[in-house]
């Protein structure tokens, strides 16, 4: 690798396919009558900001005039005015960038496939939930949550090898959880562990007949019919596993198929769970361990909102913001792939710290990080994924 190029160049050049970028761009038109500041100009500086933790266009603007010198090996043409980074951020189409993060996880969903989720089980596993974005209802009002808020949400499918996010849709805050299950892409033959907001049994249906499988906790006081019961084991928590036929006429309808019922006792939280599952196979233990992994993508929000720009935006626009989040999805993308390419032994956080600080440095990207290696007396032998939520 070049050494004269710096840390940031040789991450998007090891990483980021320009050309498919590119395909983005043009399908929504995004460079059309612009002379200067381009989507990719756009994108390097929005990643730049998301990897040196900018607060502001103006901490953007300034940052860069000091290492104006270093801006041309970075792949960044000049320094951007305030007004145009705005006016960039107000005007070019967010899908451009979605689109973008989306090609980027295509790309790194395969390099975690192998990756251990907890619980012993080849197939796909999904966790689907929001994190819900709080905004000043004064700057964004399109964003209209409540009376006296704003926000928005962030829906994620994320797949548990890894963690990496394989659907994400952005709204307004007061869109209902559920609603995104008429969204969601579904897989044949992958798991899908949902909590409770998610449990709609005509949105549910359409996970059965399309061969995929569920795994959600039950809502108190819906009805079923016992068709059958399974000896459980309750030395373990189990309390019950039985087959269930929904009651009443509109849940019936909605879900005209059997369905299992499993009661569990988790003795450290001293809660009994309920799972609804369309799955018979799976040992009832299993059942309940995989909705245990759901929590993953609980630390996979904590993370990104701790470490990434999404909570304070460079723009009040609905365009702004959401080309905002979905760059800081491209860029946290972009690291998971570096991380699995060059076999990195360091956590994301560690990886981020790093970055952050040497960007403009002129050295090879796989050096700094032995560097960091031998000064933690780290074992560069050690290539599994540490992703370290907290």
């Amino acid at each position: 690798m070049n050494s004269g190029k710096t840390v940031f160049a040789q991450l998007m050049e090891i990483v980021v396919p320009q050309k498919e970028f590119q395909k983005c761009v043009h399908r929504y038109r995004g460079d059309y009558k612009v002379q200067s500041f381009s989507c990719w100009d756009q994108f390097l500086t929005m990643a730049f900001a998301q990897l040196t933790y900018r607060e502001s266009l103006r901490d953007i603007e300034t940052c860069l005039s000091v290492q104006s010198k270093k801006l041309y090996h970075m792949g960044i043409r000049s320094v951007p005015a305030r007004s145009t980074m705005a006016y960039a951020n107000e005007t070019r189409d967010w899908r451009i960038y979605a689109d973008f993060a989306n090609y980027l996880i295509h790309i790194a969903r395969p390099l975690y496939a192998d990756d251990e989720i907890g619980v012993a089980l080849k197939e796909t596993v999904y966790a689907l939930d929001s994190t819900t974005i709080d905004l000043s209802i004064g700057l964004f009002p399109w964003a209209r949550f409540r009376k006296t808020k704003a926000a928005v949400k962030m829906h994620t499918l994320l797949d548990l090898h890894g963690p990496i996010p394989s659907f994400i849709d952005i709204t307004e805050g007061k869109v209902h959880d559920v609603n995104i299950l008429d969204r969601l892409p579904v897989e044949p033959g992958a798991f899908y562990i949902m909590d409770r907001g998610y449990l709609d049994f005509a949105r549910l249906s359409r996970l059965e007949r399309a061969s995929s499988f569920f795994v959600i906790r039950a809502k108190r006081g819906f009805q079923f019919d016992r068709i059958s019961s399974e000896p459980v084991d309750q030395e373990i928590g189990l309390r019950c596993d039985q087959t269930i036929l929904l009651k009443g006429f509109y849940p019936s309808k909605a879900y005209p198929f059997h369905l299992r019922r499993i009661k569990y006792y988790d003795k450290e939280e001293d809660r009994r769970l309920i799972f609804l599952t369309n799955n018979f196979l799976l040992p009832p233990i299993l059942i309940a361990d995989l909705y245990r992994c759901r929590w993953q993508i609980e630390l996979f929000f904590k993370w990104i909102k701790q470490h990434l720009r999404i909570k304070a935006f460079y723009g009040t626009s609905q365009n702004a913001v959401k080309t905002q989040i979905w760059i800081a999805v491209a860029v946290y993308v972009i690291v998971t792939i570096m991380k699995k390419r060059l076999r990195l032994a360091q956590s994301m956080y560690e990886i981020l710290q790093i970055l952050s600080l040497t960007l403009f440095e002129k050295m090879p990207l796989y050096q700094l990080f032995t560097k960091n290696i031998e000064i933690h007396g780290i074992d560069d032998s050690c290539i599994q994924l540490e992703f370290n939520l907290l």
